[in-house]
């Protein structure tokens, strides 16, 4: 599988800590310079968070392209028995995803893995993304064609995607390539994009 953008090198970066509330979770993260959105929640993936609750019946998660963790957090915090699968291509984000998770006592339930340690026969109910729309399209599409056919009969990707940065445009692709989607909110320009088969 090939990677969508560059792993960083992250040599001695200084951590600290950021705290955010996930679905009614207050919670401090340890974040370093190096991984997305290092200063705390960003602005789409609170989007994300305020228009769509969590989910309910679901037992398999994927957070695809984690960060530090937050939409990993939210989800393994608000689903108690779910498994939650955490993606990057960032060894630095993988690691502190884990130690966040653990650190809020659901880090039984998470595994932060790169792409190509994830099992290929793994299938999730549902996927959480705020993907990284800046690699380019080409990238992006490869990516959403190598994780959205993972979902389980019946599952769904939830996705929050800048207007400005191609959110409409990646809606229309997403229906030339056969999937249904359904536009759950806009907020603070972003779409909130529901994906199914």
């Amino acid at each position: 599988m090939t990677h969508y953008f560059e792993t960083p090198t992250n040599p001695g970066r200084a951590e600290r800590s950021v705290e955010m509330t996930l679905w009614g979770h207050d919670v401090t993260l340890t974040s370093a310079r190096g991984v997305f959105s290092a200063d705390g929640l960003d602005l789409g993936t609170a989007v994300l968070l305020r228009t769509l609750p969590p989910p309910t019946t679901t037992s398999r998660l994927l957070d695809l392209g984690c960060g530090i963790g937050p939409i990993t957090l939210a989800l393994a915090l608000a689903c108690p028995r779910a498994e939650v699968t955490a993606v990057d291509v960032n060894d630095l984000a993988l690691d502190l995803t884990q130690r966040n998770a653990t650190a809020a006592g659901v880090g039984d339930r998470v595994r932060a893995s790169r792409p190509d340690d994830v099992d290929p026969d793994l299938r999730f109910d549902e996927i959480w993304s705020n993907p990284p729309i800046r690699i380019g399209k080409g990238a992006l599409h490869q990516l959403l064609r190598t994780w959205l056919p993972r979902l389980t009969p019946g599952g769904i990707a939830r996705l929050v995607v800048a207007r400005n940065l191609g959110a409409d445009s990646l809606a229309s692709w997403l229906v030339s390539e056969g999937w249904q989607v359904v536009r759950e909110g806009s907020a603070k320009g972003f779409r909130v994009l529901s994906v199914s088969a």
